[in-house]
């Protein structure tokens, strides 16, 4: 028996009037009279939501939204002022609304206007095009990508360079050449040099040994030119003659040789490279990230081996240093050579 605001139903009567269960596109269950569907609203779905919110903030689901909305359209505003207690009226009959709204939403089908957009491929060879070739202009490049089978407008050439904030081909090529451009354009024949330090123990106590490293950058195959206490002049030289060797040096057939400004490298150091036909690069101060294959070097060789170790002398250090130089290029891979090793007929 159920006692409402509009009288005493018993269970008998309810089974009477039972009507078999119908339901909606949305799968929900229709009412079949006021009557049972106010029931339904007050004591069935009433009593379950409010065990489910246990006394917290009440957030219902678009499903249970939805079922709400359906049982409370054929009751009406006045009707559902005496009937439902967890939400108002109006929240329910815009539930429904809401309803009826996305039947009849059709933006998912909906073409977009105009002319289809270049595809994303197009688009990036374009972009491409223009920062590797700062001279080239609209016209230029419409025709590259011709040759290439993919056939636009001049006029789309320029839409995508706007969309992408790049200048047009006067602008570019008063930019001058960019860092990435200037190693891609003399990447066989770039090396780079630096300096790490490494503490030894000896029987006087701690000493700090200099570590010249050179890296040829097209293949990350890198040599320690020498190991020193004492960096001075003398040392830079000898280490010059070795790394420029007509016949076995490290640097035949390089060009430029990247470095920073540290005072180790010494005016005679640079005049014996350019003796030799090796330029030096001097990099800009405090910019390590112009010079990352040497950096990235250092760190993995420290990382790896050296801070793993206590260097009893500097024949011990010369010996970690070689041991690891045979597992960099025989064995370690490299992501900047797509994962492969630096010397496979070796490994």
């Amino acid at each position: 028996m159920y006692t409402g605001p509009h009288g005493t139903v018993t269970g008998s009567s309810l089974r009477n009037d039972y009507d078999p269960p119908r339901f909606d596109r949305h799968g929900c269950r229709l009412a079949a009279a006021a009557p049972a569907t106010g029931h339904l609203l007050s004591s069935g779905g009433e009593p379950y939501l409010k065990a489910k919110l246990q006394g917290s903030r009440l957030r219902l689901t678009e499903t249970e939204r939805r079922r709400l909305a359906v049982l409370a359209h054929p009751l009406g505003r006045k009707r559902l002022q005496d009937v439902a207690t967890l939400v108002t009226p109006d929240t329910l009959l815009r539930w429904y609304r809401r309803l009826i709204a996305q039947k009849f939403d059709g933006s998912m089908q909906r073409r977009p206007l105009g002319r289809p957009r270049v595809i994303e491929e197009i688009e990036q060879l374009v972009v491409q095009m223009a920062e590797e070739n700062a001279t080239w202009g609209y016209r230029r490049i419409q025709e590259a990508l011709a040759n290439l089978g993919h056939r636009i407008d001049a006029i789309t050439v320029r839409n995508i360079l706007r969309r992408h904030h790049m200048e047009l081909a006067p602008q570019r090529r008063k930019a001058g050449m960019s860092w990435a451009q200037f190693l891609k354009l003399h990447w066989d024949v770039l090396a780079a040099t630096d300096f790490f330090t490494v503490e030894g123990a000896t029987w006087h106590g701690l000493v700090t040994y200099y570590v010249l490293v050179v890296m040829e950058l097209a293949t990350c195959r890198v040599q320690i030119a020498s190991i020193t206490p004492h960096p001075t002049a003398a040392f830079m030289q000898q280490c010059t003659r070795q790394l420029t060797d007509p016949c076995e040096g490290f640097l035949l057939g390089k060009r430029y040789l990247m470095r920073d400004r540290d005072t180790k490298f010494t005016l005679a150091f640079d005049g014996l490279l350019k003796a030799s036909g090796v330029e030096p690069i001097l990099l800009p101060p405090r910019s390590p990230n112009l010079n990352a294959h040497c950096e990235r070097f250092v760190r993995s060789i420290k990382e790896e081996a050296l801070a793993q170790m206590v260097m009893l002398g500097e024949r011990a250090l010369y010996y970690a240093i070689h041991q690891y130089l045979t597992h960099y290029h025989t064995e370690r891979n490299h992501q900047g050579l797509a994962n492969q090793l630096i010397a496979r007929e070796a490994a």
